[in-house]
Formats: structure tokens, C-alpha cells, sequence
């Protein structure tokens, strides 16, 4: 499959991931993989209390699973991942089924490499009842097709 590079990727292009159920099991290896044991993520007891009425995933967990999600963006020349931003905006539980919906908000060449631009993508993140659990953005570099012509000659 031929990569798809800057000059291919418009503003308001759109993708939609795959699904990825979050179960009891992502929850106890996140916490165990980061230290965070927050009542709210382990405690069934103290989260009944919290208002959420049982433990919630912790958001940096959905927001890991989501960048593993697989769309149309993974077919893109992307050279690094350069910076992502999450409001937690709804709960997710062990249970839930949630995938991405993106839409690039823009596209320029880098100012000091010419063989690469920056793509801004806006990334809403729902579960299986359509409800929007995040929302962000990701910031991708993403590799030119070729030079410029006025580039390429100096």
C-alpha cells in the first residue's frame, strides 16, 4: 500500500477507527503499569460514592487505546507524533466499546523542513451509545510526496 503524504490531506478530511471494548483487565494493567491506584479506578466501594455509581477507566487509559485504534490516518506518511491534547469530557467503564472520529482541521508545510508538513487532526472519542467521552487534538508530521519545485533547487 502507497502512503498517503502531505500534499493528499485536506482540512476537513475525515476518519472514523476501529473499536476497542475496555475491559476490567486494561483498567488493572494501566494502573499497575502507571501507579495510578485512584479509588475512582480500583475502589468499587469509593467509586459508588464518587457519583459515577462503579469504578471508571482511567482517561489517560482511553486515550492510549484510542491512539492504537486503526483508521485511515495509519495509511499516512506520519514521521512523529509531535503533540495530543484530551479534555475528559464523560465517564468509561469496564464494558464500554469506544472509537475515534477525526477531522483534519489543517494542513501546512513546516517553516523549517521542507520535506514534511504539520497536520492538525480534531479527534472526538465516543462509546457505543454515540456519546463523546473525549476530545482533543493530535499534531502529526507527516512527509511530503517530493520537494517543492523552488525548494528542491537551492
Amino acid at each position: 500500500m502507497t502512503a498517503i503524504h502531505l500534499d493528499d490531506i485536506k482540512p476537513g478530511d475525515r476518519a472514523r477507527s476501529s473499536r476497542v471494548t475496555v475491559t476490567e483487565a486494561h483498567i488493572v494493567w494501566f494502573a499497575g503499569l502507571t501507579g495510578d491506584f485512584n479509588p475512582l479506578h480500583m475502589d468499587a466501594e469509593a467509586a459508588k460514592a464518587n457519583g459515577f455509581g462503579r469504578t471508571i477507566a482511567h482517561g489517560m487509559l482511553t486515550h492510549s487505546l484510542s491512539t492504537g485504534l486503526r483508521s485511515a490516518i495509519d495509511d499516512w506518511a506520519i514521521l512523529a507524533f509531535l503533540e495530543t491534547r484530551r479534555r475528559f469530557v464523560g465517564p468509561v467503564f469496564a464494558g464500554d466499546t469506544v472509537h475515534y472520529e477525526a477531522e483534519v482541521a489543517e494542513v501546512r508545510p513546516s517553516a523549517s523542513k521542507p520535506d514534511r508538513g504539520i497536520v492538525r487532526v480534531a479527534v472526538t472519542v465516543k462509546n457505543q451509545r454515540g456519546e463523546t467521552v473525549q476530545e482533543g487534538e493530535d499534531v502529526l508530521s507527516v512527509a511530503r510526496k517530493e520537494m517543492p519545485e523552488k525548494e528542491s533547487a537551492a
